[in-house]
């Protein structure tokens, strides 16, 4: 699933923008929904989702630690 989104985490985070974040979201929420854009009736949990997703996303780069990648202080 969602094969050509690119890899976010360390030590590739330092690229990361928050447009990156946004499009891993958008792309996950359309795969897993089955719809490139919601119909109107669907469009506010549509975007609610790919907010939380983003968020949700960049709190866990925020906080990955992976072997030989060091964070910057």
């Amino acid at each position: 699933m969602c094969r050509s989104i690119k890899t976010l985490r360390p030590p590739y985070a330092d690229e990361v923008t928050d447009d990156d974040i946004r499009a891993a979201a958008l792309q996950y929420v359309r795969k897993i929904s089955g719809f490139r854009a919601p119909a109107s009736h669907n469009a506010e949990a549509f975007e609610r989702a790919v907010e939380e997703i983003a968020q949700s996303t960049a709190a866990l780069l925020a906080t990955l630690e992976v072997r030989g990648s060091r964070r910057p202080a």
